[in-house]
């Protein structure tokens, strides 16, 4: 317990920057919560906490030691995660020329189909599991405010569910509550064009940040 609060300013801080930062998970957010409605947006959120949750006990759990003990292998994750995230916002640029479509819907081409809350709930899964944002924090910065000697799995979970209940969730479900009530005007063409634009943008330069750190 001594350790936990003597890391949790910093990591408090670290939490609220990577939620801070759009991405893929943000793109399905605001488009389940346009398409579909509030209720399709929160269940996306709640797939989308299940998820960051599992890829901090991941972290936890001793595969970061793995990955750092093969350089290659390590190196290899973040290039992959950066090729992702770089081809989403490509995805992305491209999508902001077009006259119709909906914001965030290029980067949720091969999600479960549906239009119900379950259906959100699977696909905010899917993005999860597959967001390279989530896992490099889950192995690289995660890992910084656990106990560097002893068991760190109890130490991780308690810090996974801070981060989750105190800062991810409330912060998703404030994005989708937020998008619900200005609906009708983040499905103007116009908008969308913006937004798709600076959500571009940002994670072609997270995928170059990404790329550089592997070096």
């Amino acid at each position: 317990m001594g350790h936990i609060l003597s890391v949790l300013p910093a990591f408090l801080l670290a939490c609220v920057a990577v939620a801070a930062l759009p991405g893929p998970s943000t793109a399905l957010f605001l488009h389940r919560t346009v398409r579909d409605g509030r209720k399709a947006g929160l269940a996306a959120v709640a797939g989308n906490e299940i998820g960051v949750f599992c890829w901090a006990l991941a972290a936890g759990a001793g595969l970061t030691a793995l990955l750092r003990a093969n350089a290659i292998l390590f190196a290899g994750m973040h290039l992959v995660g950066a090729a992702v995230l770089v081809y989403l916002g490509v995805s992305a640029w491209r999508s902001a020329r077009r006259e119709d479509g909906e914001f965030g819907e290029a980067l949720q081409l091969h999600l479960p189909a549906g239009r119900t809350p379950a259906a959100s709930f699977r696909a905010s899964l899917v993005t999860i599991a597959a967001n390279p944002k989530a896992a490099v924090f889950a192995f690289t910065f995660f890992p910084q405010f656990l106990p560097r000697h002893g068991p760190v799995l109890g130490e991780a979970v308690a810090l996974a569910a801070i981060q989750v209940v105190v800062i991810d969730a409330p912060y998703c479900a404030m994005i989708v509550l937020l998008a619900a009530r200005a609906s009708n005007w983040l499905s103007r063409a116009a908008i969308r064009r913006r937004m798709e634009r600076i959500l571009g943008a940002t994670l072609v330069c997270l995928g170059i940040d990404l790329a550089a750190a592997a070096r």
